[in-house]
């Protein structure tokens, strides 16, 4: 059996077998539905929001917020981690405030960005690129950081000048620990646009899921978790391919 194939029956066996235990052990009450739900009633849920169309307007506001937050944190991150990496002076300075903000409870604060944006887009995705940059910024630093001495010289020796270094060594160096960055960037893109969805919004799937947790519907709440999910792994597979391409001059 081809190892693609085994890999399918292993994924397929592994989570059918979780789901199946789940909906046997509420079937028969071994957990009470009423805590844990049910994979049938969540599925039913699920078509009922995408057959009635009532999830298309939220799932639109909870993309657009996350995308727009990925985007403005990793433009960011890019542009903060270079400058820094590269200007040791200026990295010294800033490195108790980045540590202090980093170190700081962002979901805490949370409320500030909607009394700052209030309870729009702008708001969620301002929230939610706080927690992108750190994590695409502390990447990019460390991925200039740790470029070979021995290469920069060699390229100094040849007379590569600074803009010639920034393309064919900064880079490229940086790249694979962005990418790398990118894949945990996409989950906290969506964690910060829910959170703030959740602690205060109009649309959005994490208004959705606040609203079946007010009525104690856990069936909403575990539907609400799976399209966030699938959006997720889509987003990731995006990211994905991405890297294949940019990145096929490493060795696989």
């Amino acid at each position: 059996m081809h190892r693609h194939t085994r890999l399918l029956v292993a994924w397929i066996l592994l989570y059918g077998g979780l789901l199946a235990a789940w909906h046997f052990m509420t079937a028969y009450e071994f957990l009470p539905p009423f805590f844990f739900g049910r994979p049938i009633a969540v599925w039913q849920q699920l078509v009922d929001w995408f057959a009635g169309g009532s999830i298309w307007e939220h799932l639109w506001v909870t993309l657009i917020e996350t995308l727009l937050a990925f985007v403005l944190g990793l433009v960011l991150g890019l542009i903060v981690g270079f400058w820094l990496g590269l200007d040791r002076s200026s990295a010294a300075l800033m490195s108790p405030a980045i540590i202090s903000f980093n170190s700081m409870p962002r979901v805490v604060i949370a409320p500030i960005f909607t009394l700052w944006f209030g309870l729009g887009v702008w708001s969620k995705v301002a929230f939610s690129a706080s927690l992108v940059f750190f994590v695409i910024f502390f990447n990019v630093y460390r991925g200039v950081r740790e470029i070979s001495p021995v290469i920069l010289a060699n390229a100094r020796m040849i007379g590569a000048n600074g803009r010639q270094l920034l393309r064919t060594v900064y880079l490229p160096s940086a790249m694979s620990w962005v990418f790398t960055s990118l894949h945990a960037a996409v989950g906290m893109a969506f964690v910060g646009v829910v959170v703030s969805e959740y602690l205060g919004s109009r649309k959005g799937v994490g208004n959705l899921i606040l609203q079946a947790e007010g009525v104690f519907d856990i069936n909403g709440v575990f539907a609400g978790v799976v399209v966030l999910t699938g959006c997720a792994i889509f987003l990731d597979l995006l990211v994905s391919a991405a890297e294949r391409r940019l990145l096929n001059w490493q060795p696989r």
